[in-house]
């Protein structure tokens, strides 16, 4: 029967990192430190059977690995810094041009934003020039507003 000790496990971990830096896909890494956690068990509590071994390294390599991907989703914005509507949603303008529903029109903001002071817009309703409204969202290069109540 195979036995591991403590210092196979750790050649299993530096290999998988070693391999993680010419596949370059952060994966492999989670596995190269489950070989070091079963090293590091195997170290502190004496001995396990091979099939303990192999269990603790593929679920907890996999848990590492899954955590990773379900902590940080591909696309997935935790914050909108560099982002236009960060500096544009919730912004207060005037009507420069006049809007209608498949008529798009200009917004004039009283400071420049995000380097320009007029933005195209688009409205769900027909909006005359000089009227205040509030952009809701951006799209591409578009704001898109409503009117301010009141």
């Amino acid at each position: 029967m195979i036995e591991l000790i403590w210092w196979h496990w750790a050649l299993v971990g530096f290999g998988f990192i070693l391999a993680e830096l010419a596949l370059p896909a952060f994966v492999l890494v989670w596995f190269g430190l489950g070989g070091f956690l079963v090293m590091t068990a195997l170290l502190l509590l004496s001995s396990f059977s091979l099939t303990a071994q192999l269990l603790i390294w593929t679920l907890s390599s996999l848990g590492m690995m899954l955590l990773w991907f379900h902590v940080f989703k591909r696309g997935f914005h935790k914050s909108l810094i560099g982002r236009s509507s960060a500096a544009l949603v919730g912004e207060i303008g005037i009507i420069a041009e006049a809007v209608a529903p498949f008529k798009a029109g200009k917004v004039r903001f009283q400071k420049p934003l995000v380097g320009s002071d007029l933005w195209n817009c688009t409205a769900q309703e027909e909006i005359i020039a000089g009227t205040r409204v509030r952009v809701e969202s951006v799209e591409g290069n578009t704001v898109v507003v409503k009117k301010l109540e009141g």
